[in-house]
């Protein structure tokens, strides 16, 4: 079957890949878009794996806070590089994380991997992460994660010049802890 400039267009704009990788999954799935997909994925998780092993030497923080002020959450999206670190499709991923995590609460980063996404149920954060390494081809990982609650009690925080000091020194302390 011939694949049409389309035909790769459509699959590129669902998925983000390369137009190349978009081709040639086309092209072992017979031009069928739906079992291309399923091809990326299965390629995209392969290429996670030869990746796990990369320094990460970049990322980005990102904050969520519930409209609510009752929840919010931290999450640290750590990558290889600060190219990828200032991408604006990998700040709305760790966005997204962070927004996930307040819903969903996760006990830590490794548990937050299973949960299943709150914006598409087909999909979980894992599948996430490596749609994102395939797409940037570096490897990317949810480093820190830190979910704080009004309910659960949080220490009060003094008011004035010395709160901000004493945030910024929370937030310091918190990223650079041992994992």
């Amino acid at each position: 079957m011939v694949i049409s400039a389309e035909m790769v267009k459509e699959l590129r704009d669902r998925t983000g890949v390369s137009i190349m990788e978009c081709k040639k999954s086309l092209e072992e799935s017979g031009g069928d878009i739906e079992k291309a997909l399923e091809v990326l994925a299965r390629r995209g998780a392969e290429i996670a794996r030869k990746k796990s092993d990369r320094a990460l030497a970049a990322g980005t923080v990102a904050a969520y806070v519930h409209n609510t002020r009752q929840v919010g959450t931290m999450v640290l999206l750590a990558c290889e590089t600060d190219f990828v670190s200032k991408n604006a499709e990998f700040t709305a991923l760790a966005r997204d994380i962070a927004m996930h995590a307040a819903a969903m609460q996760p006990e830590d980063e490794k548990a937050v991997l299973a949960q299943v996404f709150i914006k598409d149920s087909a999909k979980t954060i894992a599948d996430l992460l490596a749609q994102a390494t395939q797409k940037f081809g570096e490897r990317i990982e949810v480093s820190k994660l830190i979910y704080f609650s009004v309910r659960e009690g949080l220490p009060a925080l003094p008011t004035g010049r010395q709160a901000v000091g004493r945030c910024y020194s929370i937030l310091i302390a918190w990223l650079f802890s041992s994992p």
